[in-house]
């Protein structure tokens, strides 16, 4: 971390430098600001994010900046922030208990802290005197009920009082979630998905409740999305539009006003011929799942590149790529999207369906879709070929080895894959909330069930696998990628493996290394996909809800 002078463009002299690490600032004034990094022994979690929070003044030795809040060592962190917003500056401190849950808590200047009583699972916001609480779980509030997922409103000073007076802002249903929302100076932007298609809308506060009317100016694209407001000045806001098949465009608006382009991204396709198509499909236990199919609509039993997340309630909303553009349906590839269970597509409850123990909803999901595929002609089970990240590369573990037969070939980059010691590595011990605890026995019971490195057994045939990873992911260990690679490799399967030496999570350092393995992943696929060995006879798809279950131990 360096300091830096945006109007001369150098870094500042004996200015604020810290050493690599977790660390998190937040400027409180031109001389101050709040640190939390590695002080050293003791100082981090066992997530290995900061326990200690201090306040640094410009000029002295990090040694002497002074501690203004500690957290426990199981916590997954701890934060400091200073609000500015001139007439209402406050500070805020508090503790991430896990990876959904948090106690926060509203700094006096002598140090006092006065809990902010929200339910430790749920979001809240502060903009000037308006508190905002965005549910993940039922809270019931003076006899009244509030769903998972709802936003709801409330003076600041009022809420810390001990007033109740909630004002419901937005009431989720089985086809809408909100996915975020955004303040100006005097309105409040919803953005919410309904089926995965996004929509935007303004909120105004007054004397007889909250006004609600549509963000004009928005086109009807697959997405849009905020990109950035300036709440302390004005009511400008700077949205961005794309499609599969269309490049963003960003745009600025005035709530009320005109709406003016200011930029477009260049096309790296030519979309003539293709089209978009969002299709939904039933999963094992009846669940209805949607999935995006983008490609030649008359194309039938090619190559498909099927992509998922399911977890920590990620949305994959549409979006242009310009890689899978040129590098796949440009070559008459399909490209499919699923929503799948444990993502934010319908909201916490959507999320809430596929978390620990229930993490299979999420595989049967995806195992599903790709069924489908076949079922409508799209592709075969030996030109599907399936991709994923992080905890979308635990999800191709799982296809890999309980679904071989549903796939051609797999990709998965830096992924989970060793459950049973996940949570020793890294980042790990914060994802506990979502998978659970090995070291429990009734969490271990579960999670050998589905963990792909304690699951792969030989005299099975499997899809040929690539497993991408990088030597300085902080997030998930290589040592899942390597492992993996190691045990496919004595059981006689199909693998390889690229390690790049630089990069952390995303596995790239610079965009010429991110070009280099999105086209090794998209060639490998492409190679795997089409060749067609003499005497080989396809496989015959297993049915999505008959997994191959071989518990491992």
């Amino acid at each position: 971390m360096r300091e830096f002078d945006l109007v001369r463009r150098v870094f500042v002299e004996d200015g604020f430098t810290l050493p690599e690490a977790k660390t998190g600032v937040c400027w409180i004034d031109a001389d101050h600001i709040f640190v939390g990094t590695d002080f050293g022994p003791g100082s981090l979690t066992s997530s290995g994010y900061p326990r200690i929070a201090k306040r640094w003044r410009r000029g002295t030795p990090l040694s002497a900046a002074d501690v203004v809040y500690e957290g426990r060592a199981d916590d997954v962190a701890v934060y400091a922030s200073h609000d500015p917003t001139p007439g209402f500056e406050r500070d805020f401190v508090g503790r991430s208990l896990d990876f959904y849950r948090t106690e926060s808590y509203l700094l006096a200047e002598a140090g006092e802290r006065t809990r902010i009583a929200v339910p430790e699972d749920a979001q809240w916001d502060v903009h000037r005197e308006w508190l905002l609480i965005r549910l993940r779980s039922l809270w019931t509030v003076d006899g009244v009920i509030h769903p998972a997922g709802a936003l709801l409103a409330t003076r600041f000073d009022a809420f810390l009082a001990g007033q109740r007076e909630l004002a419901v802002l937005f009431r989720p249903d089985a086809r809408m979630a909100l996915s975020g929302y955004f303040w100006t100076r005097n309105h409040l932007i919803l953005a919410t998905l309904v089926d995965v298609r996004s929509r935007l809308e303004v909120l105004t506060p007054g004397d007889k409740g909250w006004r609600r009317e549509p963000l004009a100016g928005v086109p009807e694209l697959d997405h849009s999305r905020i990109v950035e407001t300036d709440p302390d000045h004005n009511d400008a806001y700077l949205f961005a539009a794309e499609g599969f098949l269309q490049p963003a465009t960003l745009r600025l608006g005035e709530v009320g006003g005109a709406v003016e382009t200011l930029k477009r991204e260049l096309a790296f396709f030519d979309p003539d011929g293709l089209v978009v198509r969002q299709s939904f499909v039933t999963s094992a236990d009846g669940t209805r799942v949607p999935y995006f199919v983008v490609g030649e609509p008359g194309a039938a039993g090619g190559p498909a590149l099927l992509t998922g997340y399911g977890g920590y309630e990620v949305s994959l909303t549409p979006h242009y790529s310009g890689v899978i553009g040129r590098g796949w349906l440009a070559r008459g590839g399909s490209y499919v999207v699923a929503n799948i269970r444990g993502g934010g597509e319908y909201g916490p409850e959507w999320h809430r369906a596929a978390l620990r123990e229930n993490r299979p909803r999420a595989f049967e999901d995806f195992a599903a879709v790709a069924a489908d595929l076949v079922t409508r002609g799209i592709t075969t089970p030996e030109r599907l070929g399936i991709e994923g990240g992080s905890n979308g590369g635990l999800l191709m573990g799982v296809m890999l080895t309980r679904y071989p037969a549903l796939f051609g070939a797999v990709v998965a980059s830096v992924p989970v894959l060793d459950m049973r010691r996940y949570h020793r590595l890294l980042a790990g011990a914060s994802w506990m909330a979502e998978y659970g605890d090995p070291d429990r026995e009734a969490d271990w019971a579960y999670l050998r069930e589905y963990s792909p490195y304690h699951n792969v057994r030989g005299g099975r045939p499997y899809p040929p696998v690539l497993l991408i990873t990088s030597t300085w992911d902080d997030r998930v260990h290589p040592g899942h990628a390597r492992k993996m690679a190691a045990r496919l490799r004595e059981h006689g399967h199909d693998v390889s493996y690229y390690e790049n030496v630089d990069g952390g999570h995303g596995a790239a350092a610079n965009n010429e290394q991110r070009a280099f393995i999105e086209a090794l992943a998209l060639e490998f696929l492409w190679q795997r996909l089409t060749r067609r060995p003499e005497g080989v006879v396809p496989r015959q798809p297993a049915r999505p809800d008959e997994p191959e279950r071989v518990g491992g131990r």
